[in-house]
């Protein structure tokens, strides 16, 4: 008898739940489309009031992509015309491209109406931040964007700075890479660069070879068939002149100072090829080249 009664209850409550339920969905369901109409009311009501404000930031923010395109182009076309890498030179025409579009971004929202002065507020204290977050590499890209302009060398100039030396194979935005005599190469930090004493050679050499002879030997005859041979010699530049004569008078030898100018990339073997077509020439001549020598006496007591 008990669960016959429980069933009607269980009913009634049920019913109940429903009805609620029905009620709670069609409230939820009225104030979803009242939102929607709030929202669809406060867009319509900010279209009419900033239309066209709205229209004229879209037209500051399609100039400005526009005539960021134009400053890329123009500046490429300038940049071309300079001897800088294209890596450097793509990333300098991407950083004015990019800066217009920004200022225009800037322009339109002040068109559209918001309050720019609290944004760019806000981004000159983040680039603070961000400067002194990154003081070395922003260091060594100023100091990249220094060496660009100055030029204080080209690429396959041979330099010599902060202890080491070489020939200078690119120029980047953070960095300078050289090539060692050894073919190794040698990666300089841009701010390292700025400020130091910079000995630049250029694209030509001039070797510093020296030569002993015999006191006994003619001067003017071996001076003269040295020049000869620096004439001779292919690697070896005309102009530049190369300059041969007498430095020491040593113990053993009178030392004949050779200097010719070569090529950075003709320095090696023609310092090679040199010395070895002076020996063979001055054997053909009968010309000394003497060694160190000494006599040793014995004396008895």
């Amino acid at each position: 008898m008990a669960h016959r009664k429980l069933i009607p209850c269980v009913f009634i409550l049920a019913t109940i739940h429903a009805f609620a339920a029905d009620q709670t969905a069609g409230a939820i369901a009225d104030k979803g489309k009242q939102t929607l109409e709030w929202w669809k009311e406060k867009i319509g009501r900010f279209i009419e009031t900033h239309g066209p404000a709205l229209f004229g930031s879209i037209l500051v923010l399609a100039a400005g992509v526009y005539a960021g395109r134009l400053v890329g182009n123009i500046a490429m076309r300038w940049l071309e015309q300079k001897p800088i890498e294209p890596p450097v030179r793509l990333l300098m025409v991407r950083i004015a491209r990019l800066l217009v579009i920004v200022l225009a971004l800037v322009i339109a929202l002040g068109t559209a109406g918001v309050d720019v002065t609290a944004l760019v507020a806000g981004i000159g204290v983040a680039g603070v931040g961000v400067g002194l977050a990154m003081q070395g590499v922003l260091g060594n890209l100023f100091a990249g964007l220094m060496i660009i302009l100055t030029k204080p060398f080209r690429v396959g100039e041979y330099v010599e700075l902060l202890g080491v030396q070489g020939q200078v194979e690119m120029i980047e935005l953070f960095s300078t890479r050289l090539v060692h005599p050894d073919r190794s190469r040698v990666v300089i930090p841009n701010r390292k660069i700025i400020g130091e004493i910079l000995h630049n050679y250029g694209t030509i050499r001039q070797l510093e070879m020296d030569v002993g002879v015999a006191y006994n030997s003619n001067l003017t005859e071996t001076i003269a068939l040295v020049r000869d041979i620096l004439s001779r010699h292919p690697r070896v530049l005309k102009d530049p002149a190369p300059i041969v004569g007498v430095s020491v008078l040593a113990d053993s030898s009178i030392n004949i100072a050779v200097r010719p100018w070569t090529r950075v990339d003709d320095c090696g073997p023609a310092r090679s090829e040199l010395y070895q077509a002076i020996v063979e020439r001055f054997r053909e001549r009968n010309i000394s080249i003497p060694f160190p020598q000494r006599e040793v006496r014995m004396l008895d007591h």
